[in-house]
């Protein structure tokens, strides 16, 4: 495949002095940090999380399905790209990628903290952390930053900040320390974030209290997705994009085959039941919303290749979420070639290359 290819969403591995180094004095002796179980093997233990972040499902690509488990494995097990930024572009190499939009791994679970100060400790460390690792290499490894949201004005602090780090985009918590992102007191936070270049990303698995799941625990699987879909509904009924144009926002790691049916819903909702299920101002449908603002990111959704004549295929993003389970690493130039089969040549150099190119700067 000639096709140059970055990845949308990839992951460190946070090592163990990233956090209690770099944060906030007061925090120091409850920063995240590295344990070790005689049963669980290594955890990364979040102070005032009940569960722990499990290594063997944060660092597991290229495993075989049967090999994959969630506790019981050591850290220097663990692919070394994962926090060495020299080892990562081995892994790059042997993937064929030629960079990776980089996600925080523990400061998934860190999202979903209930005390946010704390959880703003952690992710101010942490920034400080992933501008040294993308800093290394800034040519291929580009580095997101995140808020914790405690308020509206101290997120545009963070915006500036995360920028002046050199950093490229900023993940959001799925829920802020606020009123709901419907609200109009986010209105100069989204102006700020158009202002300053930084494209806004939710990613899967940091929003708190789910809905419940019901049957056999992979079942739960199948729910990932829905809390990103929750909140891009979020801001496209209440009104967000209408009244910000320019904001572009990334739904990550949630994939993209359901796009166009939810698009249908969507319109299909405005449309007949706006009346007695009031929403915001909107001046046109919701799906072109959708279509001209939100981004999405997967990796082996053979279905988004198969549909991008029902979707704008320049919002559309592959990435191989490496070195998590669910990786298409290494194989994923064999899936791609599979995957793209019949695929346009401009549609795929803008899936594969131009539009993560174009939305975050990249040369």
């Amino acid at each position: 495949m000639s096709t140059t290819m970055i990845s949308a969403d990839s992951h460190v591995t946070e090592p163990p002095d990233t956090y209690a180094p770099r944060i906030d004095a007061r925090y120091r002796d409850e920063a995240p940090h590295l344990a070790r179980d005689d049963e669980l093997g290594d955890i990364f233990v979040i102070p005032g999380m009940k569960v722990p972040v499990p290594m063997g499902l944060v660092a597991a690509a290229g495993k075989p399905a049967e090999q994959i488990r969630t506790f019981g494995v050591r850290f220097d097990e663990l692919h070394r790209g994962g926090w060495d930024p020299e080892a990562r572009l081995a892994d790059q190499d042997r993937d064929g990628v030629a960079g990776e939009v980089v996600y925080p791994t523990v400061g998934m679970a860190l999202c979903n903290h209930r005390d946010v100060d704390y959880k703003k400790a952690c992710m101010d460390a942490y920034n400080r952390w992933i501008a040294e690792y993308a800093g290394a290499h800034p040519d291929r490894l580009f580095g997101v930053g995140q808020t914790a949201m405690r308020t509206p004005a101290e997120g545009i602090d963070d915006l500036r900040t995360i920028a002046s780090l050199g950093l490229r985009g900023v993940m959001m918590p799925g829920q802020p320390g606020e009123a709901d992102y419907d609200s109009d007191v986010y209105d100069p936070f989204w102006e700020a974030a158009v202002e300053t270049g930084l494209p806004l990303s939710f990613h899967v698995l940091t929003t708190r209290e789910t809905s419940p799941v019901r049957g056999p625990r992979l079942n739960g699987f199948m729910s990932i997705i829905r809390a990103n879909q929750d909140v891009i509904g979020t801001l496209i009924f209440s009104g967000v994009f209408e009244r910000h144009p320019a904001l572009r926002v990334v739904c990550v790691e949630a994939d993209a085959g359901w796009v166009p049916h939810w698009m249908y819903r969507a319109d299909h909702a405005f449309k007949r039941h706006r009346h007695w299920l009031p929403a915001g101002a909107l001046s046109r449908l919701p799906s072109e919303y959708f279509r001209d603002n939100v981004y999405t990111t997967f990796q082996d959704d053979w279905v988004a290749f198969r549909m991008t004549e029902m979707v704008n295929v320049e919002r559309l993003m592959w990435a191989n979420d490496f070195p998590h389970s669910d990786s298409t690493w290494p194989w994923s130039q064999e899936m791609l070639a599979e995957h793209t089969e019949g695929l346009g040549d401009r549609d795929r150099e803008r899936i594969l290359h131009d539009n993560v190119a174009e939305l975050y700067g990249l040369a």
